[in-house]
């Protein structure tokens, strides 16, 4: 079975930039990769999302023009470029699959889900 394991977070200022990975134990060529983030109290949403073939991706539209998600199968399944980090961009950082061709906002669509990373951002 696919297991997925989320690095790169960590605690930047306000502004600045962050790339996430997402490392897989098993295929995920065939799996569309999503990235999601929970903070604190509040429900697990929706980051952006990309199919397996690298094309068509898409993000929540809060984040859209400040993150950039890709994929090479042959390195990482997942990566999430963040630009621009805001405080309300603090949160756990999960990365996610499903075997459907789009990428889903919804987290029951997804059968696969790394442990998450820490990702701070502060004013």
């Amino acid at each position: 079975q696919v297991q997925l394991a989320e690095s790169g977070g960590g605690s930047v200022q306000a502004g600045d930039s962050l790339t996430l990975s997402c490392a897989a134990t098993g295929s995920t060529v065939r799996y569309t990769m999503a990235w999601f983030r929970q903070a604190p109290g509040k429900e697990r949403i929706f980051v952006g999302g990309i199919s397996w073939d690298g094309n068509g991706p898409n993000y929540a539209d809060s984040l859209s023009g400040r993150f950039e998600i890709s994929r090479d199968n042959s390195k990482e399944p997942l990566v999430l470029q963040m630009n621009n980090l805001k405080p309300e961009s603090t949160a756990v950082y999960y990365c996610a699959g499903r075997t459907g061709r789009t990428s889903t906002p919804q987290t029951d669509d997804y059968r696969c889900w790394g442990k998450g990373t820490q990702v701070t951002a502060t004013s």
